[in-house]
């Protein structure tokens, strides 16, 4: 099993190199920080389980208190990918406090013979009562995963949010591979978890049972974070121009801008006439600052219009164009020998599934039945 942590702590270091190489954004140096923290933890693990646990009671405490910095690490590398405003800053440590308290615990605690031989997870003093506040640290590593997953489902929803408001297409931004990886490892942990605080209460499975089921957990997650982390790129780009933006805020941030009724008008007419000659929606990746630069709007404003003035989303505004072109284009004579995909493609969709999704949604048709019709 060791040679198995040895792998995937290899792994870890060496996909944190290689991430090096790229030209890094805040979600890169926060995944090389984490793989690298992760390398060293299962390596450690590989190397000195059999005598850790059993020799440096002490130090075995210290070493699990390092998963309570697994969860910020998750918590902050979705939020560098979906916020293109997110940075570090001195509230973030915050959630590295429960890591540096358990351990200042730990160091003080090894001053007080009486109280450090009670500090163990192997039960060998089980005839001494653990102190309560180390009882306490243990819970609250047991629930930082639990807690630290359910913050990372939240950031998806808000992820979700920010793709309709700001692109025209889905599958290249959605983080399908991370959901995944958050839902299917968020459940393990758990479970893994629960097995944990039964053999710490009740002293029911072994503690190598547990230890080593967390550990082969991290080193899978280790391999596909690694993997899909080095290909993932930047979702929300920055521009040089300020005024071409993403707009990440709720909607109530900018509806109290004052934006003169001429000026919506304006900005609404412009808007209709650039969609019917330009087809800006013909460009499978037109995003939202994009369309503003293209018209010299801001951001914020044509998102304002596109929502109060459209009733709907940059996502479903732009998508309805593509369908009305596909819809004239079926029903064309020049486009007969074209099958519906091909169609599809040359009107801004990048894929079929999308194609197909959207066309239902929109049309109450899918695409073939409303050929056959036409």
């Amino acid at each position: 099993m060791k040679y198995i942590f040895l792998i995937a702590s290899f792994n870890a270091l060496f996909f944190s190199f290689l991430i090096l190489q790229k030209k890094k954004a805040l979600h890169d140096k926060i995944l090389i920080c984490w793989l690298i923290y992760l390398g060293f933890y299962t390596g450690i693990y590989g190397l000195f389980s059999d005598k850790l646990f059993t020799g440096f009671h002490l130090l075995s405490v210290s070493f699990i208190s390092l998963l309570l910095l697994h969860g910020p690490f998750l918590y902050f590398y979705i939020s560098a990918l979906i916020d293109n405003k997110a940075q570090f800053n001195r509230a973030e440590l915050l959630h590295f406090v429960p890591f540096i308290l358990f351990n200042l615990f730990i160091i003080i605690s090894s001053f007080f013979p009486e109280i450090s031989e009670r500090i163990r997870l192997d039960h060998l003093e089980s005839e001494h009562k653990t102190p309560l506040l180390f009882n306490a640290f243990l819970l609250f590593t047991v629930i930082s995963g639990p807690f630290y997953f359910m913050l990372s489902i939240l950031l998806f929803k808000k992820l979700d949010i920010n793709i309709f408001n700001n692109f025209s297409s889905y599958e290249n931004v959605n983080l399908d591979w991370l959901r995944r990886l958050v839902y299917t490892f968020g459940g393990i942990w758990t479970i893994l978890m629960i097995f944990t605080t039964i053999h710490h209460v009740f002293q029911m499975f072994s503690w190598i049972f547990c230890t080593h089921g967390l550990t082969l957990s991290l080193s899978a997650f280790i391999i596909l974070i690694g993997y899909y982390g080095l290909k993932q790129k930047e979702i929300f780009i920055q521009y040089p121009n300020r005024d071409t933006k993403y707009v990440t805020e709720p909607k109530t941030k900018y509806a109290g801008i004052f934006i003169k009724d001429a000026d919506i008008e304006q900005y609404v007419a412009k808007l209709k006439h650039f969609m019917t000659t330009q087809k800006p929606y013909l460009d499978a990746n037109i995003s939202l600052p994009e369309l503003a630069n293209k018209l010299d709007i801001p951001s914020h404003h044509l998102s304002r219009v596109i929502n109060e003035q459209f009733g709907v989303n940059f996502f479903d505004f732009i998508n309805q164009y593509r369908i009305e072109e596909v819809k004239t284009r079926i029903g064309n004579p020049e486009y007969e020998n074209l099958s519906l995909l091909g169609i599809a493609f040359d009107c801004g969709f990048n894929t079929k599934s999308a194609f197909n999704r959207v066309f239902k949604k929109m049309t109450d048709f899918t695409p073939s039945e409303f050929r056959k019709q036409v």
